[in-house]
């Protein structure tokens, strides 16, 4: 147990070589190297993404999960509480789940994009962020993926609006909204929208998942996994 302390205060201080010579040193088959480092964090990001995002793409995954449900933007807020006003709250209802079903349809689609974009972390990335909070490694691949990611969820939750039909019903329920006498009208841009916040959903279960394999040993279902979080308990 010293020994494994030890290696993580050397962990924060040293470079490859001298982590290296570290690790080698872990008694009764602890040893780790390099490459099993980073394999990893990336096995446990596939995992998450597998496990967690995966629901996103099922029928209410994203509608009737708390933790990631769309709900409308701040601008739309108004629409949604005056269109229940006069009566119209089934249309409201509507609109809101078919913005949560492009969502789901887009994470289907895009999920393939975004695996890839996992094996892109080396070694030099992962003794940075093994050591570092519960979501560490999702943070990591938020910064180097969003922008991409985005570019490749836009065009799809486009389509997929027109797909589902929430294209028609969005310019029904703002049609009627900016027809109501002395409103303001509103104009959002609901792709970027909806992209956005399908892109915080795919990161939170990530998230999700890289915690409890950090957190809970039960949940480090390789041999890998366990092998290379033991070294941050």
């Amino acid at each position: 147990m010293k020994k494994i302390i030890l290696c993580l205060v050397l962990f924060q201080c040293f470079g490859c070589a001298e982590l290296q010579q570290v690790v080698n040193n872990l008694p009764q088959g602890g040893v780790v190297n390099n490459t099993e480092i980073a394999n990893g964090l990336r096995q446990a990001l596939e995992i998450g993404i597998d496990k967690q995002v995966s629901k996103l793409t099922e029928t209410d995954g994203f509608y009737k999960n708390e933790l990631v449900k769309i709900i409308l933007p701040q601008e739309l807020q108004k629409v949604d509480k005056t269109l229940r006003d006069i009566g119209l709250s089934n249309l409201a209802d509507e609109g809101l789940k078919i913005l949560n079903r492009a969502a789901e349809d887009a994470v289907k689609e895009a999920t393939p994009i975004f695996v890839s974009a996992v094996k892109g972390i080396t070694f030099n990335d992962a003794k940075n962020i093994l050591l570092g909070a519960d979501n560490a490694a999702t943070v990591y691949l938020t910064n180097n993926t969003q922008t991409e990611l985005y570019n490749k969820f836009s065009p799809v939750i486009k389509n997929s609006f027109e797909k589902v039909g929430a294209d028609q019903i969005w310019n029904q329920l703002i049609t009627r909204y900016n027809n109501i006498p002395f409103i303001s009208p509103v104009n959002p841009d609901l792709t970027d929208y909806v992209t956005q916040e399908a892109l915080v959903g795919v990161y939170t279960m990530i998230a999700l998942e890289e915690k409890e394999i950090r957190t809970k040993t039960s949940s480090r279902t390789t041999d890998i996994l366990r092998r290379v979080f033991a070294l941050q308990d």
